[in-house]
């Protein structure tokens, strides 16, 4: 006696529709209130970054490391040159390296005040404003000023010297050629500036030590390893605070003051 088996009926799953046609499925469109809720890590990825106290929190311990490493770059330069007998190569040399710091560290000064201000301004003229007068003043301040008055308060008799008086033919190129590579980085996306914006800092301030230091040396300061606590807490104060104010504080308030006026 045969048995006529009936075709068993395709197991329908949740959610699917099958339609005559052989291999094909109707999938219906998930409504709003089935979607579910897909956690965005970068939705909420440290809004405190985009305060004034958030990004002092970034840079500022990159900062400290960058003093750290520029006395670690002294102390070998320094052990290397014992065998120079001549104070006045000694000097010499110092000051050559002091100036080719000093004119490195407006590249970086220009370009990381430009980087934080384009985050939060589109104002091309008022950057460019900055880019210029920002750099000139803060260089100057930690590299010659804020070093010739240190070394004076730790007893050392110091000689003054300002490039942006005395060798402005320098110093232009450097800081034309750092507002211009800090508008070109500026173009790139949100998530890079923040990237370049650490980098660049943390650099700006190891070459920002390192002319600090390489002036006290070359403009008196020679015996400066029996103070070098003194030291390293002074070029914390005179690197840090400047560069800090120059790459993050001074444009991130303008900007916002601008972004504030234009939306007004």
């Amino acid at each position: 006696m045969s048995h006529h088996n009936e075709p068993s009926s395709p197991q329908r799953k949740p959610g699917v529709t099958l339609s005559g046609h052989a291999g094909h499925a109707h999938f219906p469109e998930t409504t709003a209130h089935e979607t579910p809720h897909v956690h965005d890590h970068h939705e909420h990825s440290h809004d405190h970054q985009h305060t004034l106290m958030g990004e002092l929190i970034c840079h500022v311990p990159y900062a400290i490391f960058s003093v750290a490493f520029s006395l670690i770059v002294l102390s070998f330069l320094a052990y290397a040159s014992q065998t120079i007998v001549d104070p006045k190569l000694l000097k010499k040399g110092y000051n050559m390296l002091f100036h080719s710091f000093h004119f490195m560290h407006i590249v970086f000064a220009a370009t990381g005040t430009l980087i934080t201000y384009f985050r939060f301004s589109k104002n091309m003229a008022a950057g460019l404003i900055m880019g210029l007068i920002s750099p000139t003043l803060f260089c100057t301040l930690s590299d010659s000023i804020l070093p010739y008055l240190g070394g004076r308060a730790l007893g050392v008799s110091m000689h003054f010297h300002m490039c942006f008086l005395t060798e402005l033919p320098n110093v232009l190129p450097f800081l034309l050629v750092g507002i211009l590579n800090g508008i070109l980085m500026s173009w790139h996306s949100q998530e890079r500036q923040s990237h370049y914006s650490l980098f660049s800092h943390f650099v700006h301030i190891f070459i920002s030590s390192l002319a600090s230091s390489f002036y006290l040396v070359a403009h008196g300061f020679n015996d400066w390893y029996s103070q070098i606590g003194s030291v390293f807490l002074f070029l914390i104060f005179a690197v840090v605070i400047p560069c800090t104010i120059s790459d993050v504080i001074v444009p991130m308030l303008i900007a916002k003051a601008h972004t504030k006026d234009e939306k007004h």
